[in-house]
């Protein structure tokens, strides 16, 4: 069994580049793979591997000068969830594109897994789904609004273009583990919006913590490794992810008869040329060829 922790933690960081050298033999010595994103802003990330590795990591991310409450969650996975460890050194740890939003100076009222369910289902509250439409399509809460964003930098404007549908109203935001809320509701702070929530630990925690009886969660939750998605109990879901498009993928969409394993489905079948089929089947073969081997494909993950 393979642990899986998703992290992040809004401080600020002198020196991310000199911090990934530092994480770099410690995160390899211990056989860790997924990514981690160092900026001035802080950490954000989500690795797996030994439980032993994971915690040694989270230790020395907490010995930084700041870094003290980092928290973190867990999940496991069957398998290891990715192919190689990437640390890299970006200006955002999550990318929303306004200059001078600053989490550790404004943020949204943070709400706990178990107050949730009562608050968003106050006919006052408005509640805002901040992930991708993707995401979104897979799962979200009952009676959320998509804005239908392609990417995170696409919330400020349509945030300008509908606020004032939501005049009168608090705003509930929610998003996969917590960090872009924290964005988020920062920048609707900055645009003048008083009452703001957000899920603490995000769809992540709600989903660990709310027993599925309990639960308002619709679906499954779309996670950004080799699981795809997950469910209650953060228990691997049935989504799986095309290799052409990188589109989570439904039962209905695996029985749709535009999918082919590693080389099309219905949301890409019609916008990718012979070529590019033809290179997608011999990358699904050589992927076939190496399990069948026992090695690891790192294409399997393309």
């Amino acid at each position: 069994m393979v642990t899986v922790a998703a992290l992040y933690h809004f401080a600020r960081l002198e020196d991310p580049a000199a911090l990934r050298d530092r994480l770099s033999p410690l995160c390899r010595g211990a056989g860790l793979r997924g990514t981690l994103i160092l900026a001035p802003e802080g950490v954000n990330g989500t690795v797996a591997g030994p439980r032993d590795g994971i915690l040694s990591l989270i230790a020395a991310l907490r010995a930084e000068p700041g870094f003290a409450a980092l928290e973190w969650k867990e999940s496991h996975a069957a398998a290891m969830p990715f192919h190689r460890l990437k640390l890299r050194v970006k200006p955002e740890i999550v990318t929303l594109g306004q200059p001078g939003i600053d989490p550790t100076a404004a943020v949204g009222t943070h709400v706990d897994p178990a107050d949730w369910n009562a608050l968003i289902a106050d006919p006052d509250v408005a509640v805002i789904d901040t992930r991708n439409a993707y995401e979104v399509a897979i799962g979200s809460f009952a009676g959320a609004i998509d804005p239908g964003t392609a990417a995170f930098t696409d919330f400020p404007r349509w945030w300008a273009e509908n606020r004032d549908r939501f005049d009168g109203k608090r705003i509930a935001m929610f998003c996969t583990g917590g960090i872009r809320c924290e964005k988020s509701t920062s920048y609707l702070l900055s645009q003048g919006v008083n009452q703001v929530f957000h899920l603490k630990g995000g769809i992540l925690k709600y989903l660990e913590q709310v027993p599925a009886e309990d639960s308002l969660w619709q679906g499954e939750c779309f996670v950004f490794d080799e699981r795809v998605s997950v469910g209650h109990g953060l228990v691997q879901g049935d989504h799986s992810l095309c290799r052409a498009c990188r589109m989570p993928l439904s039962a209905a969409d695996r029985a749709d008869p535009a999918y082919e394993e590693g080389v099309a489905c219905p949301h890409c079948a019609t916008t990718r040329s012979a070529a590019d089929r033809a290179r997608y089947r011999e990358r699904h073969r050589q992927v076939a060829l190496a399990a069948r081997q026992g090695r690891d494909h790192v294409g399997g993950g393309a």
